[in-house]
């Protein structure tokens, strides 16, 4: 992924699009992105002591998907690096462009360019400022 040829490539392109796309206006076009043999952990801490897992395949990310709050928090790359079929993606969510949580993401991506594992923590006790 480049804008021209003095743009250097982005590190982990796949999830780069990914968190593009789920923070537009049609996130639920990330499931067009997804193997037939997807699986899933979304670790999700909101630092109140609590934390919920979406766990599972395709149906788990749509449960994680409908309890989503559109348009109010949006992911921002930190670093981000890819290994053959893998990509690491460290990140920072905000809430109206105010720092709320840090994430990592690693996700696999299949021969047929489709994501195949996804396994994302997230908390709000950390930052990587």
């Amino acid at each position: 992924m480049t804008d021209t040829a003095t743009t250097a490539p982005v590190p982990a392109p796949f999830l780069t699009a990914w968190f593009e796309i789920l923070d537009g206006d049609q996130p639920d076009k990330i499931l067009d992105l997804i193997s037939d043999d997807f699986t899933l952990s979304i670790l999700f801490s909101t630092g109140d002591g609590n934390a919920t897992d979406f766990a599972g395949d395709r149906a788990a990310l749509v449960g994680y998907l409908d309890q989503r709050e559109r348009g109010t928090r949006t992911h921002h790359l930190l670093s981000a690096t890819t290994l053959g079929q893998d990509e690491l993606f460290l990140g920072e969510v905000r809430r109206a462009g105010v720092p709320e949580a840090t994430f990592v993401a690693a996700g696999r991506v299949g021969d047929d360019g489709r994501l195949q594992r996804l396994l994302i923590g997230r908390s709000s006790e950390i930052r990587f400022n």
